[in-house]
């Protein structure tokens, strides 16, 4: 620790990617005073070019340039190894403390590269990840923190990966927080293990037809094929103008788990996910729910125009969805049945169902979700339908919700989302009693998309499950 007290972490690196970036947000956040030094492994430059950049930052800071390089680069605390190269002990063993790689696999028994690929080869139950530190061989030193993902039914190596760089960056932060604190105890390896390298492109193939067929069976070949055709005609003519010949629309799109633990009509994978949600950043206007019931007029776009809602309040909206909607940089909102939220209580339609419990999130999710920028809003108490239930209730509910939100999150003007979604499940009487109880929108789930201009209290949605194809995807997204 420097003399003023600041910490000086140096990272190194080959790939700046999100989760190094956020890897490194979450550890400045949970640290005070920390300085940071990013190395960047990049290709040799020449020498010419080195020379001309430095006269380039000296001229443009003055004499301050040299002494600021000196400092930067002088003795620092500690080193982080995030997706970096392989380091030489010159350079790993410059911080005073040492140098912390994070390795995305147990160790001993899985050491090298690619994260979760060699683990699902091996039929493992789980993937680890694990903090340790930098020595001279690959992947051998001291083990200062352990993690570990459960393979689900319907994992993928893709799935995997995303819930490691969760796993990764937390595992990264309290290791750092331990060291600097000197409350950690690194634990020697043994010397058993395995060192495994990037797999060939037929072995790459071998478990991917491996991992299909273990995948839930879809909709007929014939209808799929028909519905990817369908869509890839109907993006296609949109991109070359048809979105001239049509009104103005915003597509409201519905999901309520995302988990690889299930295939049903309310599932979408992790890896789906995480594609849907590249799609929406790279072809579509992602839009917030305040955005379109503020301006209740829409304005045409070329770009598709498509907001983003969850039902229910599973826990895996905030393990696996929302860290996949802050990589993409996704608005959404999130409808929960607040008095399950924070029980060992099921969804009317999962015990119909028989399924078993299913994790649900706590009220500090919520208020994490809230911090993060997304909605919250109230999906009854219970998780009633509103058509059905004895008018009483149908008003308790909704007070019971919005003070539950109101108590909890701080929400004055609370958004509603009825339960079932369906034409039968809210009357223009219950829907009243939505606007007396102090709600200011209402959404349905009866398919459909917003044209022209949005009916506050009937915002409609259209579903989404495992079953869409990514072509399928982006057809819901027009709002066809």
């Amino acid at each position: 620790m420097s003399p003023n007290g600041t910490t000086k972490i140096v990272v190194f690196t080959g790939d700046l990617a999100y989760s190094v970036r956020r890897g490194i947000v979450e550890i400045d956040a949970a640290l005070p005073a920390v300085s940071w030094l990013i190395v960047l492994h990049s290709p040799r430059k020449a020498l010419r070019r080195v020379l001309r950049n430095q006269w380039g930052n000296l001229k443009r800071n003055g004499w301050r340039w040299i002494p600021y390089q000196v400092t930067s680069l002088w003795a620092p605390d500690l080193g982080l190894a995030l997706a970096s190269p392989i380091l030489r002990r010159e350079t790993f063993s410059i911080p005073k403390l040492g140098t912390l790689n994070l390795h995305k696999g147990r160790l001993p028994d899985y050491r090298g590269m690619p994260p979760a690929f060699w683990e699902l080869w091996n039929n493992e139950g789980s993937v680890g990840c694990t903090v340790h530190w930098v020595d001279d061989r690959l992947d051998t030193g001291p083990v200062v923190r352990e993690g570990t993902v459960l393979r689900s039914l319907f994992s993928t190596v893709r799935g995997l990966q995303l819930q490691l760089d969760e796993v990764g960056v937390r595992l990264m932060r309290d290791a750092v927080s331990d060291v600097l604190s000197g409350a950690y105890v690194s634990k020697p390896q043994v010397p058993q293990g395995r060192t495994y390298r990037k797999p060939t492109l037929g072995e790459a193939a071998k478990l991917e037809a491996r991992l299909s067929r273990s995948q839930a069976p879809r909709s007929p070949g014939p209808i799929r094929a028909l519905k990817a055709t369908r869509s890839a005609v109907a993006y296609s003519l949109w991109r070359a103008g048809l979105d001239r010949f049509l009104r103005a629309r915003v597509s409201v799109l519905l999901y309520h788990r995302v988990s690889d633990e299930a295939r049903d009509n309310l599932t979408v994978g992790i890896e789906q996910f995480d594609r849907q949600m590249a799609l929406l950043r790279r072809r579509c206007r992602p839009l917030s729910l305040p955005e379109i019931l503020s301006n209740r007029v829409l304005s045409k776009s070329r770009e598709p125009l498509v907001v983003v809602t969850f039902d229910d309040g599973y826990l895996d909206n905030y393990t696996n969805a929302v860290p996949i909607l802050r990589r993409h940089g996704i608005p959404a909102a999130f409808f929960v049945a607040t008095g399950i939220i924070g029980t060992d209580g099921r969804f009317p339609h999962d015990v119909r169902r028989g399924n078993a419990q299913i994790p649900v999130m706590h009220w500090q999710h919520l208020r994490e979700i809230l911090d993060w920028g997304f909605v919250v809003g109230s999906h009854s108490a219970s998780h009633i339908d509103c058509a059905s239930e004895p008018e009483d209730r149908v008003r308790r509910e909704l007070v019971d919700s919005r003070e539950a939100l109101r108590r909890e999150l701080g929400i004055a003007e609370p958004i509603f989302a009825y339960p079932y979604g369906g034409r039968n499940n809210m009357t223009s009487q219950r829907l009243e009693l939505v606007r007396q109880a102090g709600y200011i929108a209402c959404l349905s789930a009866y398919g459909g998309a917003n044209v022209e201009t949005i009916d506050s209290f009937n915002v409609l949605r259209r579903g989404i499950n495992w079953e869409f194809s990514d072509s399928a995807f982006l057809f819901e997204c027009l709002g066809l």
